[in-house]
């Protein structure tokens, strides 16, 4: 094999590499936006308790 047939055949490795990379880049940031919209949903769950409770607190 010839050194530019060895240069082309690492170019078309690091394109699929980077094919890859791209993708699971993309899938994480999918993962951490869905993970940040279940932490807001949580946190104003816990804050919305917590105003239940203060509201329990004042009434007795």
């Amino acid at each position: 094999m010839s050194r530019f047939e060895s240069l082309i055949e690492r170019v078309e490795q690091l394109k699929r590499q980077n094919a890859l990379l791209v993708a699971q880049e993309k899938s994480w940031r999918e993962e951490r936006a869905h993970l940040i919209e279940k932490n807001e949903i949580a946190k104003r769950k816990v804050e919305s308790m917590i105003l239940r409770l203060k509201a329990l607190e004042h009434d007795s």
